[in-house]
């Protein structure tokens, strides 16, 4: 199962992360995860929301540049090496990762993949049987 990530186009201003986040607090809109990355002109923010169309909607309302992409989310053991047998699984079938982050919550870890094949990504996770999440 895939999940979609909302990625948020943003200019590197003072208050830009501060306003996505009211709007989508104001809206009722639960962030499950979310990363920041920068470039020198602008930066991605990239999020897990408890609603993507609704979110889409107000975000695009207010002027934001949002696209909405599928990603696997998988939960594995938080625990020293455990990503790394999972990321051996995708290496082995050549599945390059284009971006992840992760985020941890007592004995588990939850690890946003975004792959560059993800129907071959989702079959090997699937045929080693790790766990895939659904929001």
């Amino acid at each position: 199962m895939t999940i979609k990530q909302l990625s948020v186009f943003l200019e590197n201003k003072t208050g830009r992360i501060n306003e996505v986040v009211r709007i989508l607090g104001t809206n009722g809109i639960n962030m499950h995860a979310f990363s920041m990355a920068e470039t020198t002109d602008f930066g991605i923010l990239r999020l897990i929301v408890s609603d993507v169309d609704k979110a889409v909607e107000v975000l695009r309302s207010h002027d934001f540049a949002v696209i909405s992409t599928d990603v696997v989310c998988l939960s594995c053991v938080n625990e020293p090496g455990a990503l790394a047998v999972i990321l051996e699984y995708l290496a082995q079938e050549q599945i390059f990762i284009e971006y992840m982050y992760a985020f941890a919550q007592n004995d588990r870890a939850n690890v946003v993949i975004k792959p560059n094949d993800l129907k071959h990504c989702l079959e090997v996770l699937q045929a080693h049987q790790c766990d895939v999440l659904t929001f």
